[in-house]
Order: C-alpha cells, then structure tokens, then sequence
C-alpha cells in the first residue's frame, strides 16, 4: 500500500541516515576533543613560547570563547541557509583554522588558529542537530537519536584529555592538534557523499545580525570576565570590565529581541517546561565533568608529581565508564522518560563529586581507593543526565527552528563550565570546590525527580 500524500518515512526508509549518525557523532566528539586538546600540554606550551599566566589563560579559552559566544547566530545560519550547506561552510572554516593550528610559529598565530577554529565549530555543532532533526523526523527517533547524542561531548572531552597528555608525552603536543584537522578534511570528502541534498530544512527571512553582534559581544565579554578569575581578584579591573560590558550588551540583545522581526532567539522559545530544565542540566553536567578535569590534570602532574602521559592514562577508566554507561542511557530514556534519566544521573554524578572531594584531593590515598570510584561514579552519572537532557532541550522542536534549538543547547554545554567554575575558584580550595558541586548536582536532582512527572513522556 503506497503511504498517504505528504506522510513522512521512517527512519529505516532514508537512504543514508544509518550512515550519517556516525559521521555527525564524530564531528560532535571532534569538536568538544578540540576544546580539550591544550588541556594536559598547556605548560609545555607555556614554556615553548615563554608565556605568561594571562596569555596562558587566553590561549587555552580562546576556542571556548568564539564556540560559545557565536552558537545562537550558527544555529540561525543553519535554519536559514540550510544544514548541510551551513556544516559545509563550517568544516571549511574549522579545517584551515585546524591545519594553521600545529603549524604556528609562535604565540599569536597559535591564538588566532583558536580562535578561527572556535567561530568554525559554532556553525557546525547546530547544524550537525538540524540535520540530524531532518533525518529523523519522527519524534520516538529524534529522541532516541538525541539520548545517544547527550553523552558525545563529555566523551570528546575524556578524549581530548586522554590524548593529547598521550601524544605530548610520546612527541609534541602539535602531534595532537592534527587529529581536527584530518577530521575536518574527511568530513568535507564524506558530508556531500553521504548527506541527502535536502538535509537540513532551510527556512526563509532573514538573518538577525544587530541580535548576533549584541549576543555574540555579550557572551564573549562575560566569559572572559569569568575565565581571568582564575589569575585575577574578583574587584580587579581585568575581570568587573568584561563582565559589565558583557552584562551591558546581554541587557541590550533581550531588549532588540523583543523589537527583532526575525529574532535571533524568539523571546518564547526557552519557556517550554521541559526546555529549561534541559538546559540547566546540561549546563551544570558539563561544568561538574569540566571542574573535575582541571583540577585532577594540576592536581595529579603538581601535587603527586605524575607525568602527563600517566595523568592521561588516569582518566582512561573515566572513559570506559563513560562508553558503558552512554550506551545504556539511551535505553533508559526510551523506557523511563527523561526527565527520570537526568534527575537520576545527576544524583549519581553528585556521589561521584562528593567521593572526590572526600578521598580524590588527599595525596596520602592511593589513587584506586581515592580517585577511581569517583571516576566511575561521576561519568556513569553524566552520561544519564547528559542523555536525558539533550532530549529535554531540543524535543518538539519544529524543523525550521532545529538549528536554533542546537545553538541553544551547545551554548548551555559551552557557557555552564565557566560560569560554574569561576563561582567555584570564589569558594577558596579544590576541596570545598567539588563539595559544592556536589551540593548543587544533588538539589539540582532533586528538583528534576520532584518534576519527573511533567518532564516524562512516552516514546511515541
């Protein structure tokens, strides 16, 4: 029987849409990978360039800053334009930044590569998710999709952390800034034989530029004002400065929103009752397993004397916890819901922090008994929550805002780390830090398992 005029296929219908999930997870795992690849190697770029602890922070959020404060506008360009010729453009941008990047010469070349590399991947992640909504049109598959999707960026982040303390130690910590680039290059050779050319809704008007510079000067102001927390006094000029103009521009993007024809993000679309739950999250998710890679990477090459191919080798049962556990989310979202899923998640995540904040920090406790059990526990529960709340933050979306819904959940993954981070250097030493990451996991589960009711939904 053929299927009614204008119903959609399922999903096993759509030539090439088994193939396209692994080649956007990739993208997705290489993106967050780049964020982290600097992590480990920072100090020996430090000393090979002779910088200073400023330029040191700079260089090491440069990528974070331009991926975070340009996402919303990339998401726009995506539902505008299109995903596949939006993640087209964005490999473009990405792949020159990341073959410029282990070429530098010196410090600002190295710095502008991040830069340039950062603006890149802000097109590409929501674009991937546009896609991504168009090959899976149903909403059982969009949402089983999206659980998988969830625990990709930590898993890029593990990675990132893994390797490049790997690759530093065996070679040079350039070796380990040619992995995006080989990305990028075979992602331009398989996204136009593998993509449908329909991938990706375009969605006409136009494009909200005044909105895009006011959101993009805003974000980047305000998280470089939190980042140089980490070298400067919260009263200092360095850090209020950025973060009142950041404050200023933020202001002035809410108020041309509501004037905006074409909003960059429509003043409505965060008031969903499972959106911003999902969001926040996210957001927190991403800053506990951020927090806990920073100060474990000092903690164990400074206090315990561990070399940075051992400190990688630290994290590799983090990685396997996390493969475990992230194949296992998705079935639970599918069954429980996921509102359930990211309540629970982030109560395990919670006894995970609370362990290393108990037993991790203490050089007298060997690493089996202090480190490792939170190493299992934390990234079990951030693969939960993460799936449950990429579902929660982009589910009954429609098509043409796919892009927009991507923007907004990457720049929540992008922004929680350094917001929370910055709050946690204000709370004095790593221990006190972890422990009040713990207390805010654990009221944050709480209050999603008090909602689980109306946050849970069937898979149909």
């Amino acid at each position: 029987m053929r299927a009614p005029i204008g119903a959609v296929a399922p999903d096993r219908q759509r030539p090439g849409a088994a193939r396209v999930f692994p080649l956007l997870g990739s993208l997705q795992v290489t993106l967050i990978f780049t964020l982290a690849a600097l992590a480990v190697p920072l100090p020996e770029i430090g000393r090979r360039f002779a910088l200073g602890r400023d330029e040191l922070i700079l260089l090491s959020a440069a990528y974070g800053l331009t991926f975070a404060g340009l996402l919303l506008f990339g998401g726009r360009l995506a539902d505008r334009y299109g995903g596949r010729p939006a993640l087209t453009g964005g490999l473009w941008l990405f792949a020159v930044a990341s073959v410029a990047a282990p070429l530098a010469p010196g410090y600002e070349a190295l710095l502008a590569a991040r830069f340039a590399q950062g603006a890149g991947a802000a097109v590409i992640a929501p674009a991937a998710l546009a896609v991504l909504r168009t090959l899976h049109p149903r909403p059982a598959d969009h949402r089983r999709a999206m659980a998988t999707w969830g625990g990709l960026s930590v898993l890029g982040a593990t990675a990132g952390h893994v390797l490049s303390g790997v690759v530093s130690a065996l070679s040079s910590w350039r070796w380990a800034l040619v992995v995006p680039a080989v990305v990028a290059m075979a992602g331009l050779v398989l996204v136009p034989r593998i993509l449908p050319p329909g991938a990706g809704t375009p969605r006409p008007g136009g494009l909200d530029v005044r909105g895009a510079v006011l959101a993009t000067g805003g974000l980047v102001a305000a998280s470089y004002g939190l980042v140089v927390t980490d070298a400067r006094p919260w009263g200092s000029a360095q850090v209020l400065v950025p973060l009142a103009v950041g404050a200023v521009l933020l202001a002035l993007f809410a108020v041309a929103e509501r004037r905006a024809r074409d909003p960059l993000l429509p003043p409505g679309f965060l008031r969903d009752g499972r959106r911003g739950p999902g969001l926040l999250a996210t957001a927190l998710t991403a800053a506990g397993t951020s927090t806990v890679f920073l100060l474990f990477s000092l903690y164990l090459q400074e206090e315990r004397g561990w070399s940075a191919l051992r400190t990688s080798a630290a994290f590799v049962p983090f990685a396997l916890a996390l493969l475990v556990s992230g194949r296992a989310a998705g079935r639970l979202v599918a069954r429980y819901g996921p509102g359930p899923v990211t309540g629970g998640g982030l109560a395990l995540a919670a006894l995970g922090l609370a362990l290393l904040a108990a037993t991790g920090l203490d050089p007298g406790i060997p690493y089996g008994y202090g480190v490792l059990p939170g190493f299992v526990l934390l990234p079990a529960g951030a693969a939960a929550s993460f799936a449950g709340a990429a579902v929660l933050a982009t589910d009954r979306v429609p098509p043409e805002r796919a892009g927009l819904a991507g923007g907004v959940h990457n720049t929540a993954m992008e922004t929680g780390p350094t917001v929370v981070f910055a709050v946690l250097l204000a709370a004095g030493s790593d221990t006190v830090s972890l422990a009040v990451a713990a207390v805010v996991f654990a009221v944050a589960a709480a209050a999603l398992r008090f909602g689980a009711g109306a946050l849970r939904f069937g898979a149909g």
